[in-house]
């Protein structure tokens, strides 16, 4: 069972390094049909709004749980010295969560009117509810993975025999 969820855990990130690599090899086509054959393939930009948002979207779950986004450390000198620090990042990964199910939600909305009105995208007539789908699932995952996480931090400081002790 651990295997599952290492598979799991790792393929947001095999997902994204697939896309990336589509992504600079279409760009390395694109500009070399741009400069020797002056014929740039059309579709590029297209695709590459696709592939980003496969990207940053992918890995943001992952990202989220493991604390790798950017943050500003103000008061973690206050947080270090009370002792409070599980506290507050459990507070922080719970809240998050919550907050995370909002936008989730808009975008699968928004990707249903998407799928309504039959959008697709200019050059490849690629439906673009599909991404909406995917970054909605991803939002989604983001939401389920802060509240595990959050929860999971706050049970296993309150389980410790000496919540009030040394980090």
């Amino acid at each position: 069972m651990s295997y599952f969820w290492s598979f799991l855990a790792g393929l947001p990130i095999f997902v994204a390094s697939v896309a990336l690599f589509i992504l600079m090899g279409l760009t390395f086509c694109d500009v070399l049909f741009r400069s020797l054959f002056n014929a740039p393939i059309e579709a590029a930009t297209e695709v590459t709004r696709l592939l980003m948002a496969v990207i940053v979207f992918s890995v943001l779950p992952q990202v989220s749980v493991q604390k790798k986004h950017i943050a500003v450390d103000l008061c973690d000198g206050l947080f270090q010295f009370l002792r409070l620090e599980r506290l507050r990042d459990s507070v922080l990964f719970l809240i998050c969560g919550v907050l995370m199910v909002w936008p989730a939600w808009r975008v699968l909305v928004l990707a249903e009117r998407a799928r309504d009105y039959g959008d697709v995208t200019e050059y490849l007539g690629i439906p673009t509810f599909w991404v909406g789908w995917f970054i909605a699932l991803t939002l989604g995952a983001t939401a389920l993975a802060l509240l595990v996480h959050g929860l999971r931090t706050l049970l296993s400081r309150a389980c410790e025999p000496d919540a009030g002790g040394t980090p």
